[in-house]
């Protein structure tokens, strides 16, 4: 049985130094170059943004329906 716990944690171990050498090996790059990058995106995509220019009522799925009235 303590055979079975020992090689269990030892394929635990091999798989936690396997995750933290793939989290070592990610480029990575300054808080300050990705937040520039990000705003540059925002800026360059904001006139296609539903959220800033609005949809058009024609187009809205979500509109109110119309109501009949006959009076």
């Amino acid at each position: 049985m303590s055979n079975n716990n020992s090689s269990s944690s030892l394929v635990v171990a091999q798989r936690a130094v396997k995750q933290l050498r793939m989290e070592a090996s990610v480029r990575r790059i300054q808080v300050s170059q990705a937040a520039a990058e990000l705003r540059n995106f925002c800026l360059q995509n904001a006139s296609k943004d539903p959220l800033l220019v609005g949809i058009p009522s024609s187009e809205n799925p979500f509109r109110p329906p119309k109501s009949c009235s006959l009076f």
